[in-house]
């Protein structure tokens, strides 16, 4: 096994240190009356920082020493929220509130050993998520003193809760085991007594059937609503008094799945609503039934005023970017922007794919080689999840392959959100086969079009992905070799190990470990090891706490006792997913590296 760190390839015109420093990203804008705000992640330090915008200047609210960041459930999201004079947020290395008035340095607003996620301002209170080990609650802070309030517990997850705006109606979403968040949840209201309390809640929508419901809202008058699967797609859902009726959409997801807490992809607006979804698997911006679309593929946390739509938003050729739209004119303002790493004439362009794939189809973006070679080799990119989605959006890491002679496949597999709750749960009791079969057939569908060397191809996945890499390779005969960046080798051992977010995933995906125990081990790499026969290269964070080191360890030294080419490389400071910029900038050209030597590949 090799550890150590080889020589980097001879300089590219686009490396690996240009692809990393490129994926500067945003989240969770948000508008009050103080302006707007967003959480930014650039990779040359990985940290998270909260900036301001007003009057036309952005200034950076974060100081040295925090970065802005949720761990609940590992996957966070909802880290701020605005206040009267300020924001609170959650601070990466301890897990707790600190409030920040405009112009003034971070005071702490909690202390202790629970973490806290998925932050609303109402009424002088944070509401959150609160997580103390494997315990969930909702919790609000008094903003004055940290006094903590408790306003719901019980259920195993908790996520969105919102009052509403005269304050006398308190809205969240819950789930219980062995469900995920995208397979069955339950939107519960409570009403404040005349003491001031909240009553006994009680289910509005998701008792005795299973539907997922997400981003509960209400709107100045008090009406609820939410996004609900259960006609098909995540759509937007209005309160009356004989439960939930449909408002008008499109018939396409309004929303990805929710691995993380705190996402805002529609707003009800009067009688209509301001949405993005999916079509095609490229997204559009929609106000009240007028397209705001433009030039942009994905938009992400929505936002308005009289005057302009405040989105995050991507495109082909564009990074994301914070931007202003003139709901007048449509005309687009970047208020803040990553720097496309390359020139648009160079940048290799999403093509959609959908094609057949055992008994249905799947999805997905063909992205060619930026060369002059006819049949190009192909790397297929299998994202996590998996219950996940891949935007066609400019990453600069698909870009990095496309100029050194690579086409790409960035695959939707049936499973992954963005088409649909069937498509969504075609997954159930399947995974290790229908994610499988859909990264094989990409390549036959490909190669006979005359796109791509069939000969030539090769996978790589993260998590999820890195899971189904490690089942393609065991047991299909398609790729040349393989990646896997902190993949699952042993479902089993992932269940036992991982955390309670992900605890009963695995039944739904493979089935009971104990009454389906042959199908488990029909579909374990690790016991399949033997099978594989063409190099893998692993990459894994030591820190990490939803696929523990030791699956790319055990999957390592099998390879090894078998005599696979294989190769290794662990990162000390990295979690689930890299962060920093040096750490993501090596694994890319060691990958790289590795293929070249694979495919016998010469300047």
């Amino acid at each position: 096994m090799n550890e150590t760190r080889a020589s980097s390839p001879k300089a590219e015109p686009f490396s690996a240190t240009q692809a990393v420093a490129a994926g500067v990203d945003f989240a969770e804008l948000q508008l009050g009356a103080n302006g707007l705000f967003w959480n930014e992640y650039r990779p040359a330090n990985a940290a998270c920082r909260i900036w301001h915008w007003r009057d036309g200047v952005a200034t950076c609210l974060t100081p040295a020493g925090f970065s802005v960041r949720s761990r609940v459930y590992e996957y966070g999201g909802g880290a701020f929220c605005l206040t009267p004079d300020g924001i609170v947020f959650v601070n990466e290395a301890d897990q707790q509130l600190y409030r920040q008035t405009l112009g003034d340095e971070p005071q702490p607003l909690t202390s202790g050993e629970c973490r806290y996620g998925d932050l609303h301002f109402a009424a002088h209170q944070v509401l959150a998520v609160e997580e103390n080990h494997d315990q969930h609650r909702l919790v609000a802070i008094d903003l004055a003193d940290g006094k903590r309030h408790l306003l719901a517990q019980g259920a195993d997850f908790y996520a969105a809760p919102i009052i509403s705006p005269d304050g006398q109606r308190l809205a969240w979403i819950e789930w219980s085991r062995p469900h995920q968040p995208w397979t069955s949840t339950r939107l519960m209201v409570a009403e404040r007594s005349a003491k001031g309390a909240f009553s006994t809640p009680r289910c509005v929508a998701g008792d005795g059937i299973e539907e997922s419901i997400q981003q509960p809202r209400f709107d100045a008058a008090g009406r609820l609503y939410c996004l609900s699967d259960r006609g098909g797609f995540w759509q937007p859902w209005a309160e009356s008094s004989n439960g939930l009726n449909p408002l008008p959409a499109a018939a396409a997801d309004h929303a990805p799945a929710p691995w993380q807490l705190g996402g805002c992809t529609w707003l009800p607006i009067g009688d209509g609503h301001l949405s993005t979804w999916s079509e095609g698997g490229f997204g559009r911006l929609d106000l009240c039934g007028k397209d705001f679309t433009g030039a942009y593929s994905r938009f992400r946390h929505l936002a308005l005023d009289q005057q302009f739509i405040y989105c995050i938003a991507a495109s082909p050729i564009s990074p994301s970017a914070v931007i202003a739209i003139d709901r007048d004119s449509r005309e687009v303002k970047v208020l803040v922007g990553g720097v496309a790493p390359l020139p648009a004439e160079r940048i290799s362009r999403p093509q959609t794919l959908c094609y057949p794939s055992g008994a249905g189809e799947a999805h997905g973006f063909f992205y060619p080689a930026m060369t002059d070679e006819v049949r190009p080799p192909l790397v297929v990119f299998i994202h996590g999840g998996p219950t996940s989605a891949c935007y066609p959006i400019l990453d600069p890491r698909i870009q990095y392959w496309t100029q050194r002679g690579f086409a790409v496949a960035d695959l939707n597999y049936r499973g992954s959100s963005g088409y649909g709750r069937e498509y969504r749960q075609a997954l159930h009791l399947s995974w290790g086969e229908v994610d499988v079969e859909d990264a094989c057939a990409v390549v036959a569908y490909l190669a006979e079009r005359g796109m791509i060397d069939g000969d030539r191809a090769v996978i790589r996945g993260g998590s999820a992905g890195g899971y189904t890499v490690l089942c393609a390779l065991a047991f299909e005969q398609v790729f040349r070799a393989g990646a896997s960046l902190y993949g699952v080798s042993d479902p089993v051992a992932l269940g036992k190990a991982t955390h309670k977010f992900e605890g009963d995933y695995l039944d739904w995906l493979i089935g009971d470990p104990e009454q389906d125990a042959e199908r488990y081990a029909a579909r374990t790499p690790l016991l399949h090891a033997s099978n594989i026969r063409v190099p893998v290269i692993f990459f894994q964070g030591e820190l990490d706490a939803v696929v523990v080191p030791q699956q790319t360890r055990d999957m390592v030294a099998a390879l090894e006792h078998n005599g696979i080419p294989v190769e290794a490389h662990y990162y000390a400071d990295e979690r689930h997913g890299f962060r920093r910029a040096s750490n993501q900038a090596h694994a890319l050209e060691q990958e790289w590296t590795f293929y070249r030597r694979v495919m016998g590949m010469v300047d």
